[in-house]
This record gives structure tokens, C-alpha cells and sequence, in this order.
């Protein structure tokens, strides 16, 4: 039975937050269970963009602090390392974003080194889903001796819910992104790329950074909730069940991780996992706002409704009067529909796959209801 250790911590405070992590990790069985002396040891955070720590669109640089002095205290190696979504001007922007989120100043300070996944070279690995091609992996996973995975609580437009399972999408360095999202478009079947990187990598650890969450249309356009909490597990699925179920979306809400519990990546049912730490049930986070997407079939136990709901799509948008030209929303569409001057979205080619607006960092891609649709809820309740 998997094992999710739930604590209350409000805020960045370094000394609280070692001493809420530490605490937690002797709940799973301590430190030496998962390190020794010498050890390479790879954080491999949620780092989506150039964005702040204070954004909660990326792990906190303080929760990275944390980890690396916890780490460094055990004699280990520390390692932090990503890649970011998009691209500007045809780079990813990995360099500029670990800059931007407080990584390099940390790493600095604190005796760690950065590993930036666009540069690091990859690991061709042969995955097990239907997947048609070689998956190329950031080195570091493999050349590490143990992985741990920092994780943000997020909402997601696009996949209802971001977490430990969908953390190692970054694994894909660079643009190669945009690939597997072109492959992939229907969530379900690039949950089976998601999964297929969790079964090619070893990750040892996942703790969840949940002190200040994201709300609404994440992962960056959403809006901050103080949620407190830091959730630990050696199970990404059963972790993410239970942040997930914190606020309101069971794992049938989450296509990623209703395919994670078919491949049996770990424990998919809340009721065979194990609480432990602050809490005992889960505790729900009040008036936590949902993306768009789900909303509607939170309303109503209605069948025929949720039948209807899954014609009720959003499509991205581009707001002109936010648009500052930095074109991050047209290079990093995997279908090129995107016009690079008038930023018009051409909806015949766009496969919703909704990377426009999961990586503007200016929040100038916004979510509108396709009239369609609209039309056909409101003809439902006439």
C-alpha cells in the first residue's frame, strides 16, 4: 500500500521548511533509505517558463534551498536541473527561466551545480507504449545515482491537473517538446508518453512544493492559492490522487492520470493509500477555482449533461492589448497555426493541445468558449 505524507507549512522559511521535509521523510523511513555519501543526486524541478518564485508557476527557489542544504548536510552532490516549455526566437528559454526563478542564484549560494537539460545531451530510450518513435531523455536522469522530483500543485487548462506524474514531461529537452504534442494531442494518449518517461527513468522521491499553489488556468495563468502543504510519497500516482482530490478532481477528472493508473504506475485509488503526517483524511482546500474545463461537470450529477459538457470546449485566443510580440506563443506551437504577424490562431489546424497559453508568460492567451458549443449547453437548459 503507498504511503502520502501530508504537512502544513505556510510559508518559505528555510529552517521550517528542513525541518517539515526531514520530518517527513522519517515517516517513509529516512534519509539513508533513499541516500548515502557521495551520491549524485539530480532535483529535477517544475521550472515551465521564466517565471518568479513568487509566480507559484515554478518550485519555489526556498523549497530548492531547503532541499539542497538537507542534501549537502548528507555529504551528496546536488544536482537542479530542467527544461522549459517554448521557445524564443527558436531557443528554448531554459537559461533565462533557471535564471529568473531563483535556481542559479541557489545553486550559487549553496554549493549546487545546474544541469540544463537543453544542453546536457539525452539518452535514446525505446518506450513501451504505442509511441512509434525513440524517446530521447535528458542525460542527467540516467547519469544521476537517485532522482528526486519537485513538483508544483497546479492546475492545468489544458490536463485538468499538474503534478508528480506530469513533472517529467521536462525530461524532453528543448523543443522536442512540441513533437510529442503534435503525436499526442488527445490527453489521454499523451499520458502514455508521460508515463512511458516514468517507466524509462528511475525517480526514487517526489515531493510536491504546495505551500503556495496555483488556482484556476494554470500552469502559468492561473492565480495563487496559500495552500501550505507539502506532500511527499515514493509513489508520483498516489501523491498526485491526493493533491488532486485536495482540490476537488478525482483522478477520472485527470486523463494523464487515469491512464497512469491503467499502466500501473503506481497506486491509482484513494482508498488504498496511506495518510500520514498532519492529516489523517485528505483535507480539502476551499474555494479553489477549477480550470475551465472541468467546472461545468462539477454542477450536476446529470449524464446526459456530462455527455454535453465534452462538446463544451475552450479554445485559446490571443489578446492584443496584453500581446508584447515576444512570439513565445508561435514557436511553440507544434502545429505552426499561428500567424507570426497578426497572431491570428488558424482553429482548423490547432489541435488544442493549448501550449500557447500554457507558456505566455505575459498571460495574453486567453481561454474563450467556442460558440458552438455555447450554443448547443444553451439550447440544453432551454
Amino acid at each position: 500500500m503507498s504511503k502520502v505524507i501530508i504537512q502544513e507549512c505556510e510559508n518559505y522559511d528555510l529552517e521550517t521548511l528542513i525541518e517539515r521535509i526531514n520530518t517527513a521523510i522519517e515517516m517513509l523511513g529516512g534519509w539513508d533509505k533513499f541516500v548515502k555519501p557521495q551520491d549524485k543526486v539530480l532535483l529535477k524541478v517544475n521550472l515551465i517558463g521564466p517565471k518568479s518564485s513568487e509566480s507559484a508557476a515554478v518550485t519555489h527557489a526556498e523549497f530548492v534551498r531547503a532541499m539542497v542544504r538537507i542534501l549537502k548536510s548528507r555529504n551528496c552532490n546536488v544536482w537542479i536541473g530542467d527544461s522549459s516549455g517554448g521557445a524564443i526566437a527558436g531557443i528554448a528559454p531554459t537559461a533565462q527561466s533557471l535564471k529568473v526563478a531563483g535556481y542559479e542564484r541557489v545553486a550559487n549560494e549553496e554549493g549546487a551545480e545546474i544541469k540544463n537539460f537543453d544542453r546536457e545531451g539525452v539518452v535514446a530510450v525505446q518506450p513501451e507504449s504505442r509511441c512509434e518513435e525513440t524517446m530521447h531523455i535528458a542525460r542527467p536522469m540516467f547519469d544521476a545515482d537517485v532522482v528526486i522530483n519537485l513538483p508544483k500543485l497546479k492546475t492545468h487548462s489544458a490536463q485538468i491537473f499538474s503534478g508528480a506524474v506530469k513533472n517529467v514531461f521536462g525530461c524532453i529537452p528543448g523543443l522536442r517538446k512540441a513533437q510529442y504534442h503534435r503525436m499526442a494531442p488527445e490527453p489521454r494518449d499523451f499520458g502514455e508518453i508521460i508515463c512511458d518517461i516514468h517507466k524509462a527513468t528511475k525517480i526514487q522521491l517526489h515531493i510536491m512544493d504546495g505551500i503556495l499553489a496555483m488556482e484556476g488556468e494554470g500552469p502559468t495563468a492561473g492565480s495563487i492559492y496559500q495552500a501550505s502543504k507539502i506532500i511527499i510519497s515514493e509513489d508520483p500516482l498516489a501523491l498526485d490522487v491526493v493533491a488532486a482530490k485536495m482540490v476537488g478532481i478525482n483522478v477520472e477528472d485527470v486523463p494523464i492520470l487515469e491512464t497512469a493508473r491503467k499502466r500501473n504506475l503506481g497506486e491509482g485509488w484513494l482508498e488504498n493509500i496511506t495518510l500520514a503526517g498532519d492529516y489523517e483524511l485528505v483535507p480539502r482546500l476551499l474555494r479553489f477555482k477549477l480550470p475551465k474545463r472541468i467546472r461545468g461537470t462539477k454542477k450536476s450529477n446529470s449524464k446526459a449533461l456530462v455527455k454535453i459538457i465534452d462538446f463544451f470546449k475552450t479554445r485559446p485566443q490571443i489578446n492584443p492589448k496584453k500581446c508584447k510580440k515576444c512570439n513565445m506563443c508561435v514557436e511553440s506551437c507544434p502545429v505552426q497555426a499561428i500567424d507570426t504577424d497578426t497572431k491570428q490562431i488558424d482553429y482548423n489546424a490547432c489541435i488544442e493541445c493549448m501550449c500557447c497559453h500554457e507558456l505566455c508568460m505575459f498571460k495574453a492567451v486567453e481561454l474563450k468558449n467556442q460558440n458552438r458549443a455555447a450554443g448547443l449547453i444553451s439550447g440544453f437548459f432551454r
